[in-house]
């Protein structure tokens, strides 16, 4: 249904980073789920009042707070793509962050109030009506149920959306609430036996388990994550396709929300190469990044020699020396200066953040392989922690 609406009512369809579309789409779930949920509640409420059973009213306003949750992912959307201002001069990108945070709140929320429903009902169990009524309800909203799981999960991946995702999950741990509901009345149908409150109380568990974890999901990007490594993969590939980008390293990544990502990094140069061709090779880097990506960019451009037989000997060995005392270490900005009495060798060391080392002895044991070097050598290094995997492109 969502695709077959997206067809008639979303120009571009496809270019999920454009931030348009991005709106449209939220705008579209965000409808298609207030609906859905809202019908959903009806036909369980009446079924719940018709055969007394706690579970399946409970089952009903889950499906209500679901209609919010879906109105706060819709509002998120719109209030995520308003124009910066003043006060605000990166956008409202991080709205869908919080909005998804808001929809993981509720949906704890809704977990702690049918325990506490269940708990009564296990103290004062009641007999409930088992008719075929309950079962064709419970029956059509795991089915309706499974498939919003499928569509916000489908074009929450394609749109990087926290809120859909959190949505998504939202909608599976109905799926799997209403289930043990319907089996709760068909045991009830069978024996006799009322398992009503403790079936409840196991719902309820399992809806407060999917609220925890989607309230990590959200709150994640709002306090600093490092980036996708299929989006640093990207950001590499195009940065690669051009020869005069030799390398490439320190890469940081700004999120003020979907579609409102600032990159920058260093990208490394022939020092002998013509200075106005090179800024405009950068220049194009940086434009295709931005079509490509739907990100600011802005590259330094790093001149290193690439043609000295001397210097690429002396990295190729240290290099080498690296790799046997930690094949996880990388390098970059790498050259050499004369001295009168000794050579400098000077450049960056990549460690990654899961070294246990101190950085303290990572410089002091790269300054000892530096001095096995032939010709009198002393390493100027500066030790960056990284964050992010670049694939061991830094050599």
């Amino acid at each position: 249904m969502i695709s077959f609406l997206s067809r008639l009512f979303i120009k571009d369809r496809t270019n999920y980073n454009d931030s348009t579309v991005r709106k449209k789409y939220g705008t579209l779930t965000g409808l298609t789920g207030i609906f859905l949920n809202i019908c959903l509640f009806a036909g369980k409420f009446i079924a719940g009042i018709v055969t007394g059973a706690i579970s399946i009213t409970a089952d009903a306003f889950n499906n209500l707070s679901d209609a919010g949750s879906s109105f706060v992912t819709l509002m998120g959307f719109r209030l995520a793509y308003k124009e910066p201002d003043s006060g605000h001069p990166y956008g409202h990108g991080r709205m869908e962050y919080i909005s998804g945070f808001i929809v993981s709140i509720m949906i704890i929320l809704m977990g702690f109030e049918l325990g506490k429903s269940s708990f009564e009902r296990i103290i004062n169990p009641k007999d409930i009506e088992t008719g075929t009524l309950s079962i064709v309800v419970l029956t059509v909203s795991i089915v309706v149920k499974i498939y919003m799981n499928f569509y916000n999960r489908h074009y929450g991946k394609l749109l990087n959306s926290a809120s859909m995702k959190a949505t998504a999950t939202d909608s599976l741990s109905d799926s799997v609430a209403t289930s043990v509901v319907l089996i709760s009345v068909i045991i009830a149908r069978i024996t006799g036996v009322s398992v009503d409150g403790y079936v409840g109380m196991a719902v309820s568990l399992f809806i407060l388990f999917a609220g925890i974890k989607s309230v990590k999901d959200t709150i994640d990007p709002l306090l600093g994550q490092p980036p996708e490594q299929d989006f640093v993969n990207k950001i590499y590939k195009i940065a690669n396709s051009y020869d005069q980008i030799v390398g490439i390293h320190d890469l940081v990544v700004h999120d003020y929300g979907p579609a409102r990502r600032m990159i920058s990094f260093h990208g490394e140069v022939p020092e002998d190469g013509n200075i106005n061709e090179l800024h405009e090779v950068i220049d194009r880097c940086e434009r295709q990044i931005r079509k490509e990506l739907g990100c600011e960019t802005i590259i330094h451009m790093d001149p290193i020699a690439v043609n000295d037989e001397k210097v690429n000997k002396l990295k190729s060995i240290l290099v080498k020396k690296i790799k046997d005392y930690n094949p996880d270490i990388t390098i970059h900005d790498f050259r050499v200066v004369d001295g009168p009495n000794r050579q400098n060798v000077i450049f960056d060391a990549v460690v990654p953040i899961e070294c246990k080392d101190k950085s303290a002895d990572v410089e002091k044991k790269l300054g000892e392989l530096v001095r096995e070097l032939p010709g009198n050598c002393y390493g100027v290094i500066d030790i960056d922690r990284q964050f992010i995997n670049f694939g061991g492109v830094n050599q």
